[in-house]
């Protein structure tokens, strides 16, 4: 008991994570945050063996991340890969929020593609909408990006991608959430970004949280270019 008891803090405090050992078989490793990371230290980051970062652009049809200029400056500068990332409202239109995004983030041909994070928050965690209902709002949102030339990435925890894009939305590249174990697709599909950590600690960030969230890309550095 005292064991376990020890690992579970271990896990807690973030300082042992099962995924790690899965997840160093992939060379390409990056980080995503947002401001609740504060002010980054990007060369700092880039320094502890991470190529790419997407750092949080917009969410729904009006909010923009306090923090997206400074880290989208900042990861460039420090010569990460960069893309900016949405978080998906289930209160605004797709077409809306697709504009929003639009209207933020730069149309720049070095930064990865956007990527629209599905995930339930607040009240709906306990009571998550229907697909009949989500569904052709992130359809429309991932159709209106692909009429300005952007083929987004779409990234989901495991219960809102089997409830919202398992089996819709080919070709479009996955960004899987699977803190716990490597990820297995209910729908045998290939992912292209895997976040296998949300509770590691690097140096080169001060905010409120003090975790910031880990993934890898399934291919190398040229593959991971080729996104853009």
């Amino acid at each position: 008991m005292v064991v376990l008891a020890l690992g579970a803090a271990l896990v807690e405090r973030g300082l042992v994570w099962p995924n790690r050992l899965f997840a160093a078989r992939y060379d390409v490793r990056g980080v995503d945050v947002s401001a609740w990371q504060g002010t980054v230290d990007w060369p700092t980051i880039a320094r502890q063996d991470v190529d790419f970062a997407y750092v949080k652009a917009t969410e729904g049809s009006s909010f923009v991340d306090r923090e997206f200029e400074a880290n989208l400056r900042g990861a460039r500068e420090a010569g990460l890969m960069v893309g900016a990332y949405h978080f998906f409202s289930f209160e605004s239109s797709g077409r809306a929020q697709a504009e929003h995004v639009l209207a933020t983030v730069p149309d720049d041909e070095d930064l990865l593609p956007v990527a629209i994070d599905v995930e339930y928050y607040g009240t709906f965690h306990a009571d998550p909408p229907d697909a009949a209902q989500v569904r052709p709002e992130l359809t429309a949102l991932i159709e209106t990006l692909r009429d300005h030339g952007i083929e987004p990435v779409v990234y989901a925890t495991p219960s809102a991608y089997d409830r919202y894009v398992a089996g819709h939305f080919p070709g479009t590249p996955i960004w899987i959430r699977s803190v716990i174990v490597p990820p297995t697709m209910s729908d045998d599909r290939a992912w292209t970004f895997w976040q296998y950590s949300n509770r590691d600690r690097l140096d080169g960030y001060d905010g409120e949280e003090s975790f910031i969230d880990m993934n890898v890309f399934d291919g190398d550095l040229d593959d991971l270019r080729a996104l853009r």
